[in-house]
């Protein structure tokens, strides 16, 4: 089982995602909880590394699981997702190759899309944070 935190930051209806340098498929921010870890240290580390912003007063959303998107089938998410705010404008850092905004529909529409995600996107529109 693969352990991470995630970021929901809503902008305008719509949902910040990453990619990876290298990869074509959008995540929420966030990433591996390390031992020793809690899932807000986690997010508060990984969206600095991330986004070069900090975290403002994160609250816990919720924990989904899903499939671990580019892993070995079978392997399972284990992902505590927080809403916050951040301490200024985020922007792609080195391991990031680009940040886009997604509404559920556009999200969903994509080639490829990680579970994780979308479960949160769901969520978020039953919810009526985000665009469907």
């Amino acid at each position: 089982m693969i352990r991470t935190a995630a970021l929901v930051h809503i902008r305008n209806r719509r949902l910040l995602q990453t990619r990876s340098a290298g990869k074509t498929v959008f995540y929420m921010a966030g990433g591996k909880i390390d031992p020793g870890e809690t899932p807000e240290q986690a997010l508060h580390r990984e969206i600095r590394e991330e986004l070069g912003v900090g975290v403002l007063e994160p609250r816990e959303l919720g924990v989904f699981e899903a499939e671990a998107y580019g892993h070995t089938p079978g392997t399972a998410l284990h992902m505590t997702v927080f809403t916050a705010e951040l301490a200024g404008e985020p922007r792609p850092t080195s391991e990031i190759a680009e940040l886009r905004w997604f509404s559920y529909t556009e999200y969903a529409g994509m080639p490829e899309v990680a579970p994780g995600s979308l479960l949160v996107f769901r969520h978020l529109r039953e919810l009526d944070l985000i665009d469907g």
